[in-house]
């Protein structure tokens, strides 16, 4: 037996121990509960294997049924071809009918006529006499409702409900005003009103058979585990299976005793009645898994919407556990979330490399350590990576394997809980990298191939396979996979308070090439046609729908290179959706540059790449991201001072020509991008001081089936952490470099200039290598030069007065050389210059950027508290 983990093939470790599998009898609290209190979850698997299944390598072809909400099909049209195509209307009551406009404006003969079976309309089929009206969400705060920022706090209940909130989506708009923001769109308003004409059907389909939004994206409800007062009752969608059972350490793992049954739409179900002592059927803490018998054999699985999942040592798949634990265990909220702030500072970050110790950091060390440095920084938001538990550490959190659950290498989830909170006390927002693009390619661990057909969750055949990336393409058409990640994205934000998220991989969502191997030049032909999933945009459409409609104060960022226009457009105006888009080309452009000798850097390309985006339309800039950091790849610190880092940034050490012209375009280039790139700004964690090296995940050789070996680093963490004790010592010249960041986000902080709605660009003199713009009620002047300082030197401004430094990247405190004279008044005088009313003469040193502000009222920002 093997087992796959992200495309790599690796032998099954034998089991430590036999297991019975006799049926347990009388009270089933006989088990060992692998979660105890105050212990950190995998040690309690010291010793312990869990029993698995051989599974088939069989694979069967899905079938070509019509994929309807909650049929057993595997068809290969989508679902949007179905609300399109008058064929797929049929009398079989599995099929979803047609729901166009004319239909649901109609009169209400035809809807008789048309008989739908609703398969999860409101729940009503999963209602019986065990599963009674105090059902209980395992994990949950029992909330009905969210909770606003401004919601009174009491210390022993936590943050209080907000009755008073409605939870409702509202409906679809006209989807016309797209054509007003930008007239050419009206070239492809056929394919853009088709687009908007699914979105509107596919409302009225969730609104006519689910009962709206609202409960169609609360799936974890009802699937997955969920307790009432007389048990716990199980559910899971398999259409695939032939059977299934409930196995686990409740039952000695006995594939006899608890089987499970199923409807008529392919939903498998158990209900488990209390113990006769009152106690739960499953303990908390308890290993899990679904045994089932699939056309490619039978296999033990981790159930789709398990909420924690473990990995024993010495094993390699993972476990899923029954997350449950008593109230008085419960991590209670006690702060309220922060509002959502008028610009966006974000710190991407990864709990797991977050310690400057070779190891993987925990919840609790990040929450102590590192929420309160970002503080200081000056960011007002945490973007989390790996969030979303991935059973291969080295994808960097990208290949989910249980998307309901949290990483439990960092912590548990009242853990992660404890963290957020923390941050929202800090008046931080808490962002989540959420990964709803693909899926990883586990079997045993992971969804592909869950019910033992190819097409379950994923689009059969090549269009479910990222050749790539290695992953499962999700396919958008389907009802249940359309319940699955939009009740996955409010299941964040409701049960862990998460303000917002930064989808991953949206390109390649967004187009059935994935973006690979194409080259987007800004031609609309590229964004609206034959190559665009309709689909996969329709979900981001409805997703961004829950968020926002749900919960106005989060934030959806989307991860798009192409430059889709109308992306950051409100769904009802007909855009997809999204708060802001990230820029990426910025990041690509630096590299690109770095790679060329100064003096064939170009002023005007470099503005044309940080001011390229569309009208109406936020973007988070960043100068580097993670992306950058990663082994084979470089950090913009290291493209600029490369092995000079390891011998000359102390201090006491004379420095060199490299170390000086790397600190000071490593200052310039992060503040121009800040001042220029975008509405938001966004560094990983480190970048701040130039952090050195990359990053490097503890991996061992892989042995590709061609026989080749791909060498490993012998599984070392060295390479993976963060050192930020280098920035934080005042005798290295990386505490500079993290100082002038720190003053990089005061200076937007007091300013707001990232915001503001005036931007002009008054020059960039290729000859000089100056550029001055100006944002807000600032004037930035930036001098590229290697050589050349200016004195003297002219500069535009909109508004008369008297100007002073308030931002000087050659500041001793920055690692600068103290050129500039900050005592010093620059007063302007009337006359058009570089087509500004006025202008002030300054002096201008090489490789430095300098920020003036009128003075009336100003204090230079440096340093924070």
């Amino acid at each position: 037996m093997v087992y796959t983990i992200s495309g790599i093939r690796l032998p099954a470790v034998p089991s430590a121990c036999k297991w019975s599998r006799s049926t347990s009898n009388g009270n089933r609290n006989t088990n060992l509960s692998l979660l105890l209190k105050d212990s950190f979850c995998r040690n309690v698997f010291a010793g312990m294997s869990s029993p698995g299944s051989d599974s088939s390598s069989v694979m069967v072809a899905a079938t070509n049924k019509i994929l309807v909400p909650g049929s057993q099909g595997d068809g290969s049209l989508s679902l949007t071809e179905q609300l399109e195509s008058p064929e797929t209307v049929q009398e079989d009551p599995q099929v979803l009918r047609d729901v166009d406009d004319k239909i649901i404006e109609d009169d209400k003969k035809h809807e008789k006529e048309v008989k739908f079976v609703e398969p999860t309309s409101g729940y009503n089929e999963f209602d019986n006499e065990q599963d009674s009206a105090s059902s209980t969400l395992v994990g949950d705060d029992r909330r009905a409702h969210g909770d606003k920022a401004s919601t009174p706090v009491d210390e022993k209940k936590g943050v209080k409900k907000d009755e008073s909130r409605p939870r409702t989506v509202s409906p679809p708009g006209t989807g016309q005003r797209i054509y007003e923001i930008d007239p050419f769109l009206n070239n492809h308003r056929k394919h853009l009103d088709y687009r908007y004409g699914q979105y509107k059907r596919l409302r009225d389909a969730i609104d006519k058979h689910e009962g709206g939004l609202e409960v169609f994206s609360r799936g974890y409800e009802k699937f997955g585990f969920s307790r009432s007062a007389t048990g716990i009752t199980y559910r899971e969608w398999a259409p695939g299976a032939k059977s299934a059972a409930l196995i686990g350490d409740f039952n000695n793992w006995n594939p006899n005793a608890d089987i499970m049954n199923r409807n008529e739409f392919g939903i498998w179900e158990i209900f488990l009645p209390n113990n006769a002592d009152g106690s739960l059927p499953i303990p908390h803490g308890s290993r899990v898994k679904i045994h089932m018998d699939t056309p490619s054999g039978i296999k033990d699985s981790i159930p789709a919407w398990i909420k924690y999942s473990v990995q024993a040592p010495g094993e390699i798949p993972y476990n899923g556990i029954y997350y449950d634990p008593p109230e008085e265990e419960r991590y209670v909220f006690k702060h309220p979330q922060p509002k959502k702030p008028k610009s966006l500072r974000i710190y991407e970050s990864h709990v797991g490399m977050s310690s400057t110790e070779p190891k993987i950091n925990t919840y609790a060390e990040f929450r102590d350590d590192v929420l309160p440095r970002i503080k200081r920084l000056g960011y007002n938001a945490v973007q989390i990576m790996a969030i979303q538990e991935h059973s291969y550490y080295a994808s960097f959190g990208y290949h989910v394997t249980n998307y309901f659950a949290p990483s439990s290498r960092c912590g548990t989830p009242d853990d992660l809980k404890s963290l957020i909170d923390r941050a929202h006390e800090l008046g931080l927002l808490v962002l989540m990298d959420i990964v709803h693009s693909h899926a990883s390619n586990n079997v045993l661990d992971g969804l592909n191939m869950f019910d033992g057909t190819d097409g379950h969750y994923f689009h059969s055949g090549s269009r479910g396979y990222h050749w790539m990336w290695d992953s499962r393409l999700f396919n958008y058409g389907s009802w249940e996979v359309l319940r699955f990640l939009l009740s996955n994205a409010r299941w964040w934000l409701e049960e862990y308070k998460f303000d917002g998220f930064r989808f991953d991989g949206v390109t390649s969502m967004m187009y059935t090439h994935h973006g690979l191997e194409v080259a987007f030049t800004g031609n609309y032909n590229e964004y609206f046609g034959f190559t665009t999933d309709v689909d996969a945009v329709v979900y981001l459409m409805l997703v961004n729908d829950v968020i926002h409609g749900l919960y106005p104060e989060a934030v959806s960022i989307g991860e798009d290179v192409s430059g889709m226009p109308a992306f950051c457009i409100p769904v009802q105006d007909g855009g997809v959706g999204f708060d802001y888009r990230l820029h990426m080309a910025i990041a690509d452009k630096w590299i690109e540059l770095l790679k060329k000798r100064d003096e064939d850097w170009r002023m005007g390309d470099i503005i044309h790449t940080l001011t390229n985006r569309r009208w109406l339309e936020k973007c988070v800039a960043y100068a580097e991201s993670h992306d950058q950091a990663l082994v084979g790849d470089k950090t913009l610190a290291f493209w600029l001072m490369d092995k000079d880092m390891y011998e000359f940034m102390a201090l006491d050490r004379p420095s060199t020509p490299r170390i000086d012209r790397g600190i000071a375009l490593h200052k310039m280039i992060r503040l121009i991008t800040m001042g220029l790139g975008g509405e938001g700004y966004l560094n990983f964690m480190g970048n701040e001081f130039g952090h050195p090296e990359w990053i490097d995940f503890p991996r061992g050789d892989q042995h590709l089936p061609s026989g080749k070996v791909i060498p490993g680093n012998n599984s070392s963490f060295d390479k993976c952490r963060r050192r930020f004790d280098l920035g934080d010592a005042d005798f290295l010249r990386y505490h500079g470099m993290q100082e002038f960041d720190q003053a990089m986000q005061h200076l937007e902080e007091t300013y707001g200039f990232m915001t503001s709605e005036h931007q002009y660009v008054s020059r960039k003199d290729e000859r000089d290598r100056i550029v001055v713009f100006e944002r807000g009620n600032l004037v930035f002047v930036f001098n590229f030069h290697w050589i050349n300082s200016y004195s003297d030197y002219r500069v535009g401004c909109l508004k008369p007065g008297k100007y002073k430094v308030v931002l000087d990247s050659d500041e001793p405190l920055f690692g600068g050389f103290s050129r500039i004279d900050h005592c010093a008044e620059y007063f302007s005088s009337d006359g058009w210059f570089d087509d500004r009313p006025h202008s002030f003469l300054i002096y201008a040193p090489s490789r430095t950027a300098v920020v003036y502000a009128l003075a009336d009222g100003v204090e230079p920002v440096k340093s924070l508290i």
